[in-house]
């Protein structure tokens, strides 16, 4: 194998690029002799390897691509209205909506609040009008009987117990509507929506005309 007229098959080849003098170079290495079988063989495996490895390099730029899409997660919204009320909706850049959240829930609670202390305040003086001792007096003596006193307390006392409930249909509809508003946060919505009537004469199944209106949506 000493001297060159054993590599004379490759010299037209070298004329065709890179390619062939690294497989030139690959044989004079290891001291092969080349044949026309054993160069196209080489010369393959480089290409599939080249392009296997393009292949993976894609593969991996996409995934990181996609890695990094903000995804609008219904259940952090659901959590965060939980937490502190209209949170969620900040969240869904829905922030027109905290005006009514928090004035709804502001609004019961001042008066729950406010029956609940006028609903002590007679109860107390139910408690000293219906007592055995004859030295204590309540603040509407002479003024309510024990039954008057009686059904002012009840009054307040289910004014009390209404805003309570009103308050906390508020913040569970707030946690609710947190949680849609997250769902619906990537839906694709058309800014020519609309729905209008139209009048429409059909045919009925006895050859009569039926006139009246159809609902037209376009989405």
């Amino acid at each position: 194998m000493k001297g060159s007229k054993n590599y004379h098959f490759f010299s037209p080849l070298q004329k065709r690029g890179r390619g062939v003098s690294l497989i030139n170079s690959i044989f004079r290495t290891f001291s092969i002799v080349p044949s026309k079988h054993s160069c196209i063989t080489v010369l393959a495996v480089f290409c599939i390897t080249l392009t296997s490895y393009s292949q993976q390099n894609v593969t991996d730029t996409i995934v990181l691509d996609s890695s990094k899409t903000k995804v609008h997660s219904p259940l952090k919204a659901t959590l965060m209205s939980t937490i502190v009320p209209g949170l969620g909706q900040v969240y869904n850049k829905k922030y027109w909506k905290l005006p009514i959240i928090y004035g709804g829930i502001g609004t019961t609670l001042y008066f729950a609040f406010s029956n609940h202390k006028e609903y002590h305040r007679f109860r107390d003086a139910y408690l000293i009008r219906i007592d055995t001792d004859s030295t204590t007096t309540d603040e509407f003596d002479g003024i309510l009987t024990p039954e008057n006193i009686r059904s002012n307390m009840d009054v307040y006392r289910r004014n009390r117990d209404f805003n309570i409930l009103i308050a906390s249909l508020i913040y569970v509809f707030n946690i609710v509507d947190a949680a849609v508003d997250a769902h619906l946060f990537t839906f694709p919505v058309n800014d020519n929506l609309s729905f209008y009537f139209q009048p429409t004469i059909n045919l009925t199944h006895n050859n009569q005309l039926s006139k009246g209106f159809s609902l037209v949506i376009t989405l």
